[in-house]
């Protein structure tokens, strides 16, 4: 049984809006690399761990983020992306390009929480959505917590159409 209740959001991705991709001096967003992963995990388990709206929840968000973030690490067809202030990785967004995943936002931005509110979370999801069209995707797919500050604001902000979701599988009586 889920205590959290997901929504999940589609954009589509032929109608974006147009993104201004600029960061801050000092800060960049690229592709992750295989010695990253330590670092990225831990950037994304202390996003929500550390997030007051998702608390009541952590241990069924963790045990669902696990298997994305195995396939991140592991698959050719999921790409991480990690956002750096110099050396450091502040934020991570892991992305599926296979058009019929059934999330292909896995977890979505996520952003240590030092650096939050200073529109890193915007960029990551611009370069999310980005890198899907041009994987040829003409939809993307994601969920978060119906409290979330990314379900609020972020996801939104270009045009995701929100929908309730469960991920509960559906087993084979």
């Amino acid at each position: 049984m889920s205590l959290t209740n997901w929504i999940q959001f589609r954009w589509d991705l032929t109608r974006l809006p147009q993104f201004d991709a600029q960061l801050p001096e000092g800060y960049e967003i690229g592709p992750a690399t295989a010695e990253d992963e330590a670092e990225l995990r831990k950037i994304i388990a202390s996003s929500f761990v550390l997030d007051p709206a998702w608390n009541p929840s952590t241990q069924e968000v963790m045990e669902t983020i696990e298997p994305w973030l195995e396939r991140a690490f592991t698959s050719p067809t999921s790409t991480c992306l990690a956002l750096r202030h110099g050396v450091r990785i502040i934020g991570a967004a892991i992305i599926s390009q296979l058009p019929e995943a059934e999330i292909h936002l896995s977890p979505g931005p996520c952003v240590s929480m030092e650096y939050r509110n200073r529109g890193f979370g915007t960029r990551l999801l611009e370069q999310s959505l980005t890198k899907l069209r041009e994987a040829g995707l003409k939809e993307a797919i994601g969920i978060a917590h119906e409290n979330a500050p990314a379900t609020k604001f972020l996801y939104t902000k270009f045009n995701g159409t929100p929908s309730p979701h469960d991920p509960t599988p559906v087993l084979a009586a």
